[in-house]
């Protein structure tokens, strides 16, 4: 019975011209894409499995192959779309939950594209980066009050400890499982040349990688995977992960074959079991349970450790952000619904959550005005794509970013968003031996340095246009943004004047 049948959405078109019948693209797809015809001597390709990841197109010697979108078509109906057909016919032949990898796909406003930056001119000459003091450098952690001096008038360092941060951008939580050891390895080590953070993600630390201490965030998720005293001395931070934009409200699963040898050691739990964290902390269901776990980790970190609390992008999430600068966090993460997830269920990545601009403004106003905003840094992500989109963050009220998605990018990732299978074709999202050796630590490591020396060179071009010579002097200067194409309600959120006013 063919009810249900769903054609492929993407077609290998292959020129038999040009085709060696080398069978690379057969080795290189761990979809099973290819096969060898013996009885026509030609190389087939079986478009059901085709996951758009490109491997078997940038690795054919000859150009003998590219992917296209079949342009088989449902009839046009504005209220049925073909993505919803689809999901349909899948669930009634599956009976289960639909999963997704990567961030929310659907074409909705993206914010980042409606806010312009304000350019010096005559009065407010701009700095030129190359040539005058540009200051990229952030501290993340409580600031002091007041500033207090001893009996020699020298100044008393009585700052909480905190994250110095090169640049304002850090490379955000994906826990080892999710991904493979090579891309934490790459993540670990481009941190520590270029003096910023990665973080550990809710799989635990692998003990080859507490030589990067410093430059670690370590976190703490409901299923305290991998979490001992020693993990959460390793690191220079700790962060409590209470939600996570790709899925608000709900708990991770990782596959039991994902949990291979390694996983099983660092996570401390069985080889080849699901890891499933719950939606809550079974310790937390208030403001005063999370202080109590804030202070029991400073406590297990002689108070040497600034801990950060990570939540979803949601609708009464400037609230939720007092409470939780109140209840003794350092560091405030908001993640917005754009953001990237190795695995969760379809309907909740495409319609939970609020987007991260707009969350990021709310928190930021409702903080100034409890007149406590300096007692906590505000770090956001969420699909920050571009050094525009993070000068954009800073100028809205953050600290720094977190990037997730475009670190992936740099490693090689084509967004094919089949990371829940564990066969990624790139060595990223897998756990399979031939398939993680593909990523090349030192290339990989190398190329997220360029990314992150290219943002922040444009960072400076972007603040020196702006005749502004620091991070800290753009934060929350909403004065420098503008929007474009924005309702009278999104621009009172955003605190931010329409373009040409």
């Amino acid at each position: 019975m063919s009810l249900g049948y769903v054609y492929s959405e993407f077609e290998v078109v292959r020129d038999i011209q040009k085709c060696i019948n080398c069978h690379i693209c057969e080795k290189e797809c761990a979809n099973e894409v290819h096969s060898f015809s013996s009885k026509h001597k030609i190389m087939l390709a079986d478009d059901t499995k085709c996951v758009n990841c490109h491997r078997c197109v940038e690795k054919c010697p000859v150009r003998a192959l590219k992917i296209v979108k079949t342009n088989h078509a449902f009839r046009e109906n504005g209220n049925w779309n073909e993505n919803l057909i689809k999901q349909i016919f899948k669930q009634s032949q599956e009976g289960g939950v639909l999963l997704s990898s990567m961030g929310n796909p659907n074409k909705e406003p993206i914010y980042w594209d409606k806010i312009l930056l304000n350019a010096s001119q005559v009065t407010n000459p701009p700095i030129d980066p190359l040539r005058e003091p540009m200051e990229t450098k952030v501290f993340l952690g409580k600031k002091t009050d007041k500033i207090e001096r001893d009996e020699n008038n020298n100044i008393i360092n009585n700052l909480s400890a905190g994250i110095e941060l090169n640049t304002p951008i850090m490379f955000s939580a994906m826990s080892y499982g999710s991904v493979s050891y090579n891309t934490h390895m790459c993540l670990a080590k481009s941190a520590k040349e270029l003096g910023i953070c990665y973080n550990t993600g809710e799989g635990g630390l692998h003990k080859d990688l507490y030589e990067y201490g410093k430059n670690t965030i370590v976190q703490v998720a409901s299923g305290r995977f991998g979490v001992h005293k020693d993990y959460l001395n390793a690191g220079v931070a700790i962060e409590i992960k209470m939600g996570q934009g790709a899925k608000p409200g709900i708990g991770g699963h990782l596959p039991g074959n994902k949990i291979v040898e390694d996983v099983s050691k660092t996570r401390m739990i069985p080889k080849g079991a699901d890891a499933i964290s719950p939606a809550p902390h079974h310790d937390i269901y208030s403001i005063e349970d999370l202080r109590q776990l804030i202070y029991s980790l400073k406590e297990a970190t002689d108070y040497k450790k600034p801990i950060l609390v990570k939540v979803a992008a949601v609708h009464n999430i400037s609230a939720i952000a007092s409470g939780i600068a109140r209840s003794g966090a350092d560091i405030i993460v908001i993640d917005g619904y754009r953001g990237g997830t190795g695995a969760a269920p379809t309907m909740i990545r495409d319609n939970v959550g609020i987007p991260i601009e707009l969350a990021l403004a709310s928190v930021d106003q409702r903080l100034r005005d409890e007149g406590i905003r300096h007692k906590v840094s505000l770090v956001v992500g969420g699909s920050i794509r571009s050094s525009a989109d993070v000068v954009k963050a800073i100028a809205l009220g953050a600290d720094a970013v977190y990037i997730g998605t475009a670190a992936l990018l740099a490693l090689g990732c084509h967004l094919c968003r089949s990371c829940q299978t564990g066969k990624c074709n790139w060595g990223i999202a897998t756990q399979q031996p031939d398939l993680v050796k593909r990523l090349d630590t030192e290339i990989g490591t190398q190329r997220l340095i360029n990314l992150i020396n290219a943002w922040t060179h444009e960072i400076k071009e972007m603040m020196g246009g702006m005749g502004i010579n620091s991070i800290e002097a753009l934060k929350g200067n909403r004065l420098m943004l503008r929007g474009i194409g924005l309702n009278d309600r999104e621009l009172s959120i955003l605190g931010i004047k329409h373009a040409g006013e």
